[in-house]
């Protein structure tokens, strides 16, 4: 079973591997990191004494998958379905993803035409629940649209819910969106999701760890999130329980450095609990695009302030709109009070209120000076008059 010194030995190594060793496999990973990939690869047909960290029951596992496993096979079916794999040190290799150290993919296998690497130092991952409210749907879309537009790549799970909803709306913006699947990428996973997935793969990337046609796993799909917390600059938790692979994804993300973000949703909400208590640690609370965009993007790229209507007062002089506010809520005052009040000469204010009798805001009584009607009501309101 060695394949040292064959051409493309490495690469057949890492191919054979990908169908021995699970994704996130730590012992795995120190295997390959200290020993390489065609040593590991000896020592299992081989089948001598186990590496360290194996018992002997786990080893006898490995080794059979490995004489089990056919390397050219597998590059060949994915040839067939237009998947190439990559490899760390390939010029595509995203080289974030070295940052989950011995639990780094051996490899990913890829399906689409664009560069993984380069889509990837400009993504976002957008996660959330499978079974999310129409509210979660709507925020996964919009905020997918949204980043989109303004050139990022969204990257999610492939998954029903909110997943399905900012693949959908990263393509329906015409944008560029990646699916990370925890299967083979020539077998759509979800089997509702068929038409969607390959969708993506036409307009842009759908990758995995596992090889051709294998299978997901519940342990499976929560690995494959590690992935996409590694790939992308940031990720956005759109809904998610407090028991979510969501959840996962956003704790590897703060792991790793990355932007950790959550939308908020209704107190009563069991599918916002998750993120909420995000919200209470270290996740940034974001509720559109420009807010997600100044956490990842570059510097300068700030989010609007966030600001209340301008109101016809706010436009008055900072004078003027003393002297107004000095007026009493109920009855006149004489404009000797009003000065005194509003800390002014009392000329000064007498100039001030003929600009508010003339902006409908006072009327004079005799002596004194009252709000209008019009002004009680929309002060308490919070508008300006009329």
């Amino acid at each position: 079973m060695s394949v040292d010194g064959e051409p493309g030995g490495e690469l057949l190594a890492r191919v054979l591997l990908t169908r021995v060793i699970e994704p996130g496999d730590e012992a795995g990973g120190r295997w390959v990191r200290e020993l390489g990939v065609a040593e590991v690869v000896r020592r299992l047909g081989e089948g001598g004494a186990p590496l360290p960290g194996a018992s002997g029951k786990r080893w006898a596992g490995l080794v059979a998958r490995a004489q089990a496993a056919r390397p050219r096979r597998d590059l060949e079916a994915a040839r067939d379905a237009g998947v190439r794999f990559v490899s760390p040190g390939d010029a595509e290799w995203p080289g974030q993803l070295d940052d989950l150290g011995d639990a780094r993919p051996l490899g990913l296998w890829v399906r689409g035409r664009p560069s993984l690497r380069m889509w990837a130092l400009r993504s976002v991952a957008v996660v959330g629940a499978r079974a999310c409210t129409e509210y979660g749907a709507h925020m996964a879309a919009t905020l997918a649209a949204g980043l989109a537009e303004q050139g990022w790549v969204v990257v999610s799970g492939g998954a029903y819910g909110v997943d399905g909803a900012a693949h959908r709306g990263a393509l329906g913006a015409g944008g560029a969106t990646v699916a990370v699947l925890a299967c083979g990428v020539d077998r759509p996973y979800p089997r509702g999701h068929t038409r969607l997935i390959s969708r993506i793969a036409e307009q842009g990337l759908v990758i995995g760890e596992l090889p051709p046609g294998d299978h997901p796993t519940p342990s499976r799909f929560i690995l494959r999130n590690r992935v996409i917390a590694a790939l992308t600059c940031g990720t956005v938790v759109v809904e998610a329980a407090h028991r979510s692979g969501s959840l996962v994804t956003a704790r590897a993300a703060q792991r790793l450095g990355r932007h950790t973000m959550g939308v908020p949703g209704p107190a009563t909400s069991g599918l916002s609990a998750g993120v909420h208590e995000l919200l209470r640690g270290e996740a940034a609370l974001v509720t559109d695009v420009a807010d997600v965009v100044e956490l990842v993007g570059d510097i300068g790229e700030l989010a609007p302030d966030r600001r209340g209507p301008v109101l016809p007062r706010d436009l008055l002089e900072p004078v003027t709109r003393q002297v107004l506010a000095a007026l009493p809520g109920r009855g006149a005052a004489r404009p000797d009070e009003i000065a005194r009040s509003a800390q002014t000469a009392q000329d000064d204010a007498i100039a001030r209120l003929y600009e508010l009798r003339a902006l409908g805001y006072v009327e004079r009584h005799g002596d004194g000076w009252k709000l209008t009607r019009q002004a009680v009501m929309s002060v308490r309101e919070g508008r300006g008059p009329g």
